[in-house]
């Protein structure tokens, strides 16, 4: 029997996970006449599809679908006694990412890449040693690493995954708790507030600065925290957590200078880990940077040229839809297509009830850039659409440059948030002023003509809402 080592198989394009990232640059690759070869140690879909965006936002439907119900008497409509079977709930969950995941299966043999299946590792700035499921060395010109992240391991209150969960595990969760202790305030801990408030849980989040969601518009938290104080849920501000006791039935969440919060179970939210630790990056002379991320170029290329690396190892925006712009871009640099990225225009979502949805600059980063920065406001509860739908709560604002009139950003917080977004990042991407917005016919009755108004405020022109009293004129 021959002890020959056996040459590593040969791609033109390795991809190194198949995430929201990942798997679109592999199909970018192979529709630009590549051979490519997609490298996953787990699920196809990553994070996104199996243990965050998808299973997340099912629940968080579910839930919708149970709020409609309880206001079913506000529309004239009677309804008997309403309950809901949560580990239903959880079974339609895993049905919706099973059949989602069976389908970009199919999706990617269709683009005729060759998916591997088990843990890769350069050995070599052009070689990967794959172990798992399938054993194999493969070798290729250009790589894409798209590994990802994991939820953070806090040293003072590890997961034990029974009283103390990471988003992943409390996913998997078929009973709800009573009470429910959230760590962190930021987008994951909000949503999961949302959705367990939703559905009965008494829900306290504690978050060490001074407001939730510290990194969105000082607007859009103000707005958040009015709605989630509305529905019951407890806030605790600038508090430090200094552990989790779990010795208890429950757990008792320990904070500086306080007696602590009890409840039947801590979520913890406060970031997640880069996995860029153990895949061999020192073999490749890949540069990575003091806090773990993988440093790259406009192209998505790294430290050696040839190797690009996208996602959260490699960006400061962790979503699903900026690693797959950044997948599009690193594949056509990959495969001598000339591409770049630009990040004035990243929309960001954030499923929480109400919906809020954000793009370009807020008001006070646009003033901490120079700009003179004017904001147009506009309510849900002026909006025709919205009091038939009984969907009055929240607004959507644009903020332009009074100098040019071109849109810097806007927010929206309110009913289908996340689809109004659209049309301002469209805005924003091709560099458009105020007036694109309002010379623009909007339908009516829609939520949409929110920014046909909020457009007109910005000009101080306001067309369905009081002008502003001038200067000496009384209010």
């Amino acid at each position: 029997m021959s002890s020959e080592k056996k040459s590593p198989r040969q791609f033109d394009v390795i991809v190194l996970g198949a995430g929201p990232g990942g798997y679109p640059a592999a199909i970018k690759a192979a529709q630009n006449g590549k051979s490519v070869a997609l490298v996953e140690a787990k699920d196809l879909g990553g994070t996104c599809l199996n243990r965050g965006c998808i299973p997340s936002k099912t629940l968080i439907a579910n839930a919708e679908v149970l709020h409609k119900i309880q206001a079913a008497n506000d529309f004239g409509i009677t309804v008997g006694n309403v309950h809901f079977d949560y580990n239903q709930m959880v079974d339609r969950k895993d049905d919706v990412v099973n059949k989602i995941r069976k389908s970009l299966e199919g999706l990617i043999l269709a683009n005729k890449i060759t998916i591997i299946r088990g843990f890769g590792k350069f050995t070599s700035p052009t070689t990967i040693k794959v172990t798992g499921h399938d054993n194999i060395e493969i070798e290729a010109k250009k790589i894409i690493i798209a590994t990802g992240s994991e939820p953070r391991q806090i040293p003072a209150f590890p997961f034990d995954y029974k009283k103390i969960h990471d988003s992943t595990s409390l996913l998997e969760m078929r009973k709800l708790p009573k009470k429910l202790a959230i760590i962190g305030g930021g987008v994951i801990g909000c949503e999961f507030a949302s959705l367990y408030a939703t559905l009965g849980v008494e829900v306290t989040i504690l978050e060490m600065l001074p407001r939730i969601l510290p990194m969105e518009a000082e607007s859009v938290s103000t707005a958040l925290t009015k709605a989630f104080l509305n529905k019951g849920i407890a806030i605790h501000t600038g508090v430090t957590v200094e552990g989790i006791d779990t010795s208890g039935k429950g757990v008792n969440v320990k904070i500086s200078g306080s007696k602590g919060i009890a409840a039947d179970m801590a979520l913890v939210a406060v970031g997640r880990k880069l996995n860029t630790a153990n895949i061999g990056l020192e073999k490749a002379a890949v540069h990575v940077l003091d806090n773990g991320m993988v440093a790259v170029n406009e192209k998505m290329e790294t430290s050696v040229p040839g190797i690009y690396a996208i996602g959260d190892i490699a960006s400061k925006w962790w979503l699903a839809h900026v690693a797959t712009h950044q997948g599009i871009v690193a594949a056509n640099n990959a495969t001598g297509h000339p591409a770049a990225m630009h990040y004035n225009a990243v929309p960001s979502v954030i499923f929480t009830e109400p919906e809020i949805a954000t793009v370009g600059l807020s008001l006070e980063q646009s003033i901490e850039k120079g700009y003179n920065a004017v904001l147009g406001n506009f309510p849900f509860q002026a909006l025709g659409k919205s009091q038939a739908a009984m969907h009055t709560d929240g607004f959507a604002q644009v903020v332009l440059d009074k100098a040019t009139g071109q849109i810097l950003g806007a927010q929206v917080v309110g009913y289908e948030a996340a689809t109004l977004i659209a049309q301002m990042t469209t805005a924003i991407t091709n560099e458009l002023t105020v007036e694109c917005i309002t010379e623009t016919i909007h339908a009516h009755p829609t939520i949409s003509e929110a920014w046909m108004e909020a457009a007109f405020i910005g000009e101080n022109a306001p067309l369905h809402w009081p002008p502003k009293p001038s200067k000496g004129q009384k209010k």
